[in-house]
């Protein structure tokens, strides 16, 4: 519409969407609410590997064996998210950011809330780990799509010079959502009136109690719009039929390099939450775990061998899982700290220094594991320690999660922008957070308890990230409207023109 027409003139086109349609509380609320639900769901599932399914999905009467194996079906969803990013990743980038958003929430609450009626190893023998297995693999299909929708949400709709601002909102659904988990955990633990009973029926009530939150995420996404930046992309003809392809062709460096930038993220992501929560509550002595092993075997009607539990026998700190929950909870008030003060901070002087910084923070503190983990004399000094080590490492946490919600999408041009942001995003969970806990374990256990090789596993992990970082380009004022139709792309379907003459 030029100048001279007027706004109400019937004959003049309707003028092109300028400005997101979503207001500044609804983007927030939509990008955080969900995230919070999808990372809740999580947890549960992250503390009930820990607590209760190596228990009652996995008795093999080995300790060791059995948290390797509860671990593994934990690490197996992070192999399907990958594929959820491929499949949400195309329904974003071609059908929109709205629905694909509704439906992630959907199947992961879905999930969640059967992985709270599931029956046990005692009830249907293995056929309940395999049962466990499929609703994880369903957990992990649905957050590979979910991440990026929602971090696509708030950035899309950001007023300029905001965008890791408002990319920190979805990453601040991590530490809320394992506040909320873990606040539901440690309420049922104090409240239930025995073991036997938290074995029985306490664990499910998390899983069950997700659904109420799911109803609420719904609502609030339903209520969204498609943002401007998507809707100029389809006016300009930008999008794909198949955007994998398009991205694979066009933006597999930056899929490279977006999947190292995440990988100390996701590695130090799973260290602070599970190996600390496994090396903190797991007994400092034989004699104290021995008898704490063969009482759960006899509340879940498995054998126990007490020379074989000796034999595979390795120490952690014996905190009680109330008390080092609380520790972990306080550490987490850190990280969502951080997480919104990174986002102002990377507006300001670029998401790349930023995490190059922080990077090399993480790599010395990978080197500081036994400074802070190993017991001393004095319990109280042990406990001090620990909780300075959990701030530092949740507090690195928020600074590094924090502009992951905007450096990644901005690596990828509207039309391929879901697509490539989850990959990358989905990938690195694969190589970090899929494996971490399995290698973390298996390191405690040949260091025979000591904490300093899971350290080095994550220092080294932060390498690879800072090699990436370095090899990258500041992403801080890249136009956020680029369709995906820029020469490179016209040069590569002109010369298919060509070729099919």
């Amino acid at each position: 519409m030029t100048a001279t027409e007027s706004p109400t003139d019937p004959t003049a086109p309707a003028p092109a969407s300028t400005a997101p349609a979503n207001s500044r509380g609804r983007v927030i609320l939509a990008s955080l609410v969900g995230t919070t639900i999808e990372f809740y769901d999580f947890y549960a599932y992250a503390t009930a590997a820990v607590l209760v399914f190596p228990i009652l999905f996995f008795p093999t009467g080995n300790d060791t064996t059995a948290l390797l194996s509860s671990f593994a079906v934990f690490g197996a969803a992070m192999v399907a998210r990958p594929i959820g990013a491929i499949v949400f990743g195309h329904f974003g980038d071609t059908h929109g950011r709205k629905a694909t958003l509704v439906a992630s929430l959907l199947t992961m609450g879905i999930a969640t809330f059967l992985i709270g009626l599931l029956p046990t190893h005692e009830q249907i023998g293995w056929f309940a780990a395999l049962l466990l297995l499929v609703l994880r693999l369903a957990q992990g299909f649905a957050l590979g799509g979910e991440w990026s929708g929602a971090a696509l949400v708030a950035t899309e709709n950001a007023p300029t010079g905001k965008r890791a601002w408002y990319g920190t909102f979805p990453q601040l659904g991590a530490p809320i959502g394992f506040i909320i988990a873990n606040g539901v955990f440690l309420a049922i633990n104090l409240l239930a009136p025995s073991r036997e009973w938290f074995l029985e029926w306490g664990w499910r009530v998390p899983f069950l109690f997700s659904a109420v939150m799911v109803v609420i995420g719904l609502w609030v996404r339903l209520k969204l719009v498609e943002s401007s930046t998507f809707t100029k992309a389809a006016e300009r003809g930008a999008i794909r039929k198949l955007p994998l392809g398009t991205a694979f062709r066009h933006n597999w460096r930056e899929m490279i390099l977006g999947t190292f930038i995440m990988l100390a993220t996701y590695v130090l992501f799973y260290l602070m939450t599970n190996f600390t929560l496994s090396y903190g509550t797991k007994a400092a002595d034989l004699e104290t775990a021995s008898a704490a092993a063969q009482a759960a075997a006899e509340a879940s009607g498995q054998p126990f061998d007490p020379d074989a539990f000796a034999a595979a026998f390795y120490p952690g700190l014996g905190f009680t899982y109330p008390d080092f929950v609380t520790m972990q909870i306080i550490g987490v008030v850190f990280f969502g700290l951080f997480t919104l003060l990174s986002g102002p901070i990377a507006d300001a002087i670029g998401r790349r220094r930023l995490l190059i910084w922080v990077t090399a923070a993480i790599i010395v503190f990978g080197l500081t594991f036994n400074l802070f983990l190993l017991p001393q004399l004095d319990p109280k000094f042990t406990g001090a320690l620990v909780q300075a080590f959990l701030v530092f490492g949740f507090l690195l946490m928020g600074a590094t999660f924090g502009p992951m919600g905007a450096i990644l999408p901005e690596l990828f041009p509207t039309n391929v922008r879901y697509t490539g942001s989850a990959v990358a995003y989905n990938v690195s969970s694969i190589l970090g957070a899929a494996v971490a806990p399995l290698i973390a374990v298996a390191l405690w256990a040949a260091a025979d308890g000591q904490p300093w090789p899971v350290g080095i596993y994550l220092s080294a992990m932060g390498v690879l990230t800072l090699v990436a970082l370095l090899i990258s380009k500041e992403t801080k004022d890249v136009d956020y409207d680029d369709a995906g139709v820029g020469a490179r792309e016209q040069l590569a379907e002109a010369e298919t023109e060509v070729a099919s003459l």
